[in-house]
């Protein structure tokens, strides 16, 4: 697929605007999904993953052909997510959390025409859950928590787009996975 990816990108380089619209077919749920796990609301998951291909789109000429082209989009979509999380503004979303209860969003405030089975409540009582305690750790560990466990990716993908060496990748791997599971105790 990287092959077929790359192809693509050289026709765009050459002027082919429509490849560049495979490219985004390929790797918009995932840049979407990276970004929803890192900032935890849809809405602005999607604005980021939008802003992500945005800029790989203008900045195409600066990609090197020799690297894996999703190492390149990940780092573009990571660091737009981390400047968000730094530059974060109270946002009110009908997902959001209401303030002052546990697990409550506005949208429980809404009459639903549709009643969930318990057991797909609790399933996704317990990912909220878990995607809360990913939110509430420090960004240099939410974002190799992320990377690694939910896009699944390799310590050398993530070292390449995050730009550290292995072993520092390793070391926050492992001391957010420690934070994380102190956080997840009472679950």
């Amino acid at each position: 697929m990287e092959d077929l990816i790359k192809r693509r990108i050289k026709q765009l380089k050459k002027g082919d605007q429509d490849a560049f619209a495979d490219i985004v077919d390929f790797y918009k749920d995932k840049i979407y999904q990276l970004c929803y796990r890192m900032v935890g609301n849809a809405h602005e998951a999607e604005d980021i993953a939008q802003e992500a291909f945005i800029r790989a789109y203008v900045n195409i000429h600066s990609y090197d052909l020799k690297r894996k082209f999703s190492t390149w989009l990940y780092r573009i979509a990571t660091n737009l997510c981390i400047d968000r999380i730094r530059k974060k503004k109270p946002d009110y979303y009908l997902d959001a959390e209401v303030a002052g209860t546990e697990g409550l969003n506005m949208y429980s405030q809404v009459a639903a025409d549709v009643v969930l089975p318990e057991d797909e409540i609790e399933t996704l009582e317990l990912q909220g859950e878990i995607q809360q305690q990913i939110l509430k750790l420090p960004d240099k560990y939410r974002s190799v928590i992320v990377l690694k466990y939910i896009d699944e990716l390799s310590l050398k993908e993530i070292s390449e787009i995050l730009e550290l060496p292995i072993n520092t990748v390793k070391t926050r791997i492992h001391r957010g996975r420690e934070a994380l599971r102190k956080q997840l105790r009472h679950v």
